[in-house]
């Protein structure tokens, strides 16, 4: 199973059904979202959402943060070799790496 759904299974399991949906779309995830830093927007999300949130939940969100701190839901070597090999992991390469420079 991929990452972003193992993250949008773990957050709807916690009745956090927007940030589901974001996370399955790829929102959150490291190859897949637009964002520069996805898992620190993931973990100020968390907090936010476990502020709103009454006991015991709150401390259930909290524990999902850490387990993305952890990298629990980092992307897998599968999904980074399929970046690598996708044509924007190849630009990045390519910008990296110009031809003709050491």
């Amino acid at each position: 199973m991929h990452t972003k759904d193992q993250l949008a299974d773990a957050l709807m399991q916690l009745g956090l059904m927007d940030m589901s949906l974001q996370a399955r779309g790829g929102y959150y995830h490291d190859f897949l979202s637009p964002l520069d830093l996805p898992e620190m927007q993931l973990c100020e999300d968390l907090a936010t959402a476990a502020m709103r949130q009454s006991n015991p939940r709150r401390d259930e969100i909290m524990a999902l943060r850490q387990r993305v701190i952890n990298g629990d839901f980092d992307a897998s070597e599968e999904e980074s070799d399929a970046w690598a090999q996708s044509e924007e992991g190849q630009a990045t390469f390519r910008m990296l790496h110009p031809k003709g420079k050491s």
